[in-house]
């Protein structure tokens, strides 16, 4: 669910782009799939326009519209609702808490090596890893081109997704994604969910977010981008787990697990 608040981070780039969609005469967005092949037509040309190579542009040719997709984001608000305490144990904390205890005694020298190097705890990691994918144990099944370049057609919120869903086919031409690549509902990639544009702003080292090492460093390295201060608590640290995701439920879980794993 990591998509639902990072917007924030890629806002400038999604400007630029949509303010040279615009001079281009931008592809129309939609409400249900009638207009989606017309519209890849014209984003082809926007994508080209922007740095996709042929790679890319044949991954958006096959891309379909994506109903489940749409069907999970029409319902995202509700997964986030109640209480902190409610939503925590909807998302199994006690669990995250107990593995990611378990995780950070058998991944010490990682989790040490990435905090020498970004000053994140392995709390927060370990919070973050768990809450979006148990652990690296479902890491979704939609097919990611075409999620995203759903989302981006799709008129709810189209200059959020615009520049994730060009990230997305630049990825397929870097060869870091493929036209079948799967990953979560809303186009979320790897271990801990990053969407597309953040991949190429914050992955690090081969940028295959399905390795949980470069995972957990790119999400090390993200949250230090937002503003992790080294030495503070999670608590301490909310507004950078609010780079991560604005939902305040999550926000306070990703927190409360963090301490309890730090504090083991």
């Amino acid at each position: 669910m990591a998509f639902f608040a990072k917007g924030k981070i890629f806002a400038a780039a999604a400007l630029m782009m949509l303010a040279a969609a615009t001079a281009a005469q931008a592809a129309q967005c939609g409400n249900n799939g009638a207009g989606f092949e017309a519209w890849k037509a014209e984003f082809a040309a926007e994508a080209k326009a922007n740095g996709v190579g042929s790679k890319g542009l044949a991954a958006l040719a096959n891309a379909t519209y994506a109903k489940r997709t749409i069907a999970a984001d029409r319902a995202i608000h509700k997964a986030f609702g109640g209480s902190v305490e409610a939503f925590m144990k909807r998302r199994g904390a006690s669990t995250i808490i107990s593995k990611g205890r378990s995780l950070k005694k058998s991944n010490a020298a990682l989790f040490d090596k990435i905090e020498r190097t970004y000053g994140v705890t392995p709390g927060v990691l370990l919070a973050i890893w768990g809450m979006e994918t148990g652990f690296g144990s479902f890491l979704g099944k939609q097919n990611t081109v075409s999620a995203i370049v759903t989302l981006a057609y799709d008129c709810r919120r189209p200059e959020f997704f615009y520049p994730h869903a060009v990230a997305a086919l630049k990825l397929v031409d870097r060869g870091a994604l493929s036209a079948s690549s799967v990953g979560a509902m809303h186009g979320e990639i790897g271990h801990t969910q990053f969407l597309p544009g953040n991949v190429l702003k914050y992955g690090v080292g081969s940028g295959n977010l399905r390795d949980k090492a470069t995972a957990l460093a790119s999400t090390a390295n993200f949250l230090k981008a937002h503003g992790w201060q080294a030495g503070a608590s999670a608590q301490a640290n909310l507004g950078a787990i609010a780079g991560w995701n604005d939902a305040s439920n999550y926000q306070q879980a990703i927190a409360r697990i963090a301490t309890a794993i730090d504090g083991d």
